[in-house]
């Protein structure tokens, strides 16, 4: 086990809070199709708010600190928020689009000293890329910023999220990210938006284009592993837990909300009416998160894949129970393996059905300042 990995391991035993998530603002300066929040400004956190909050993570024990939105450039004060928790000595990751890092941004990414950065690209063709974001020249610019920050001796990362409209594309962005000198990673998954809004569910591509992705050896890292039938789950399987998401990790809206992770909209307090400790510590929402073992799960308890699946507890919390099964995850594990999911099984389904199922998403209430 490496260092990071004990390290982790050791905080999810204790409950520390080691990694938070953190959206500045939830304003973009682009529209992607596939974004599942809303770009208004409800009354996000000021700079001192949002100091404060720092301050409160690092007394909590945090030290992986994700800046994210919306566009954390679309604050004018956002070198000044790095700054302060750089001074705090977190580890500071940002994700971003990049279309306002320009050279004199990126130096003073690097004088910061912040460990990676994490960039969005569809495509490697700007009429489909620019097609996704609604901003002209936005693949331009990007790729520009890109440059500009690995001149700097900057660890970046290109993320594509795959859809319908890029799903031929994956390869070329791929083989940009080698052309540009960075990392790549892959993700088929679309999030419902959060106030309820299931619409952008029909850009999921299709089951059927997943294998493809899945038992590509230059995608997909141990692929004989990880596409290789389910074994039948162990008691260890059993006695484990969905993920990090109330455990070690957490996630902090613009308005100070607190859910347990980005795509677990559970609310389970707000920093701006209570101690972040308070919250983490002792809210109810947090404690029952904690408490659900595989064990527990409705059908997924009984499932074949329950040590291998992606199984995403808030998914399956937006689709009526964070006990239940995640339609997208049981899709994922059926086209890794072939092997139908004790969920598909109870629908009589010997493979997912070929149009996205209709959902009830909960919507997502947010604090609104006054």
């Amino acid at each position: 086990m490496s260092l990071m990995s004990e390290v982790g391991q050791k905080a999810f035993n204790l409950g520390i809070p080691l990694a938070v998530h953190m959206d500045v603002t939830y304003r973009c300066n682009e529209r992607c199709v596939h974004c599942y929040l809303d770009h208004d400004d409800h009354g996000e956190m000021t700079t001192s708010e949002i100091k404060g909050v720092l301050d409160q993570l690092a007394e909590a024990g945090v030290f992986f600190l994700t800046f994210s939105g919306g566009e954390v450039f679309m604050r004018r004060d956002f070198f000044e928020l790095v700054e302060y928790a750089r001074r705090l000595m977190f580890n500071v990751k940002i994700k971003t689009n990049a279309v306002m890092i320009h050279e004199e941004e990126a130096q003073r990414i690097r004088k910061l000293g912040v460990d990676s950065i994490q960039i969005s690209v569809y495509s490697h063709r700007p009429e489909v890329h620019d097609a996704i974001t609604k901003l002209p020249h936005s693949l331009e610019r990007t790729v520009r910023a890109i440059r500009f920050l690995r001149a700097q001796g900057l660890r970046v990362t290109i993320a594509n999220v795959l859809m319908t409209s890029n799903s031929a594309d994956h390869a070329g962005v791929q083989q940009l990210a080698a052309d540009l000198g960075v990392q790549y990673t892959l993700d088929p998954t679309i999030t419902p938006m959060m106030d309820g809004n299931t619409s952008v569910l029909s850009l999921r591509i299709p089951g059927e284009e997943l294998p493809e992705i899945f038992h590509n050896p230059a995608l997909v890292t141990n692929q004989e592993e990880f596409c290789a039938p389910p074994k039948p789950p162990s008691d260890e399987d059993l006695e484990g837990y969905s993920c990090s998401a109330g455990h070690s990790f957490c996630y902090i809206s613009p308005y100070g909300d607190v859910f347990p992770c980005v795509q677990f909209p559970l609310p389970t307090g707000n920093v701006r009416q209570q101690k972040f400790l308070d919250i983490w510590n002792f809210s109810p929402q947090m404690k029952e998160v904690r408490s659900i073992q595989a064990k527990d799960l409705n059908v997924c308890s009984s499932c074949s894949h329950v040590g291998s699946c992606s199984r995403c507890p808030g998914l399956a919390y937006m689709e009526g129970s964070m006990r239940g099964p995640s339609t997208a995850d049981c899709e994922k594990s059926f086209y890794r393996t072939g092997v139908p999911t004790a969920n598909m099984l109870r629908q009589g389904l010997s493979k997912p059905r070929t149009t996205v199922p209709l959902i009830q998403i909960r919507p997502v209430a947010i604090a609104v300042s006054v």
